[in-house]
């Protein structure tokens, strides 16, 4: 087995693929050799020592495609490493409450496969990228929050959680 990690990740507006491509740097960074990749273009885990899994967070859900990809690669993951991590808006108001209630959307995977870490990020809202209904439903979602458009992730909070699960993974 070889010492290479996949960041494996779902995204919707490019939000969480670019968590996704931060975690690899900076796993790389600190000496890794690691491939990032969304799901739906990964069907063999051999090659990789571990694997951390992310995903966009729609209505309080993991994506679909990364549900799946836990599922059917469930008893491999079960065997090495597996971190999971996700991006939702409501960590862009990073409380007590909001932590605890966020965990909860990765109680579905974390049933499937226990991780070693979990990551939970804010991501960014671009209500303008999607269709007039669902663009307006984020707009609504935003004024909740009380967020307007823009970039939430912190990059730096990113870096510090790869930095964190190098050694879990490795």
């Amino acid at each position: 087995m070889s010492d290479k990690i996949l960041v494996a990740y779902a995204s919707n507006s490019g939000s969480t693929s670019g968590v996704a491509e931060a975690l690899g740097k900076q796993l790389a960074a600190g000496g890794a050799t690691v491939d990032v990749r969304q799901v739906k273009d990964v069907t063999d885990l051999s090659a990789y020592r571990a694997v951390v899994v992310g995903s966009a967070i729609n209505s309080g859900r993991w994506l679909p495609e990364a549900v799946k990809f836990v599922q059917a690669n469930q008893s491999k993951l079960s065997q090495m490493p597996t971190a999971y991590f996700l991006v939702c808006m409501m960590m862009a108001k990073d409380t007590e409450k909001n932590r605890r209630f966020v965990a909860t959307f990765l109680e579905p995977v974390r049933a499937l496969v226990k991780p070693v870490a979990e990551g939970r990020f804010a991501g960014a809202l671009w209500p303008k990228k999607y269709p007039l209904i669902k663009g307006l439903g984020l707009h609504v979602f935003g004024a909740y929050l009380r967020l307007g458009e823009g970039d939430y992730r912190n990059w730096g909070a990113i870096r510090a959680w790869a930095d964190s699960i190098r050694p879990l993974l490795l």
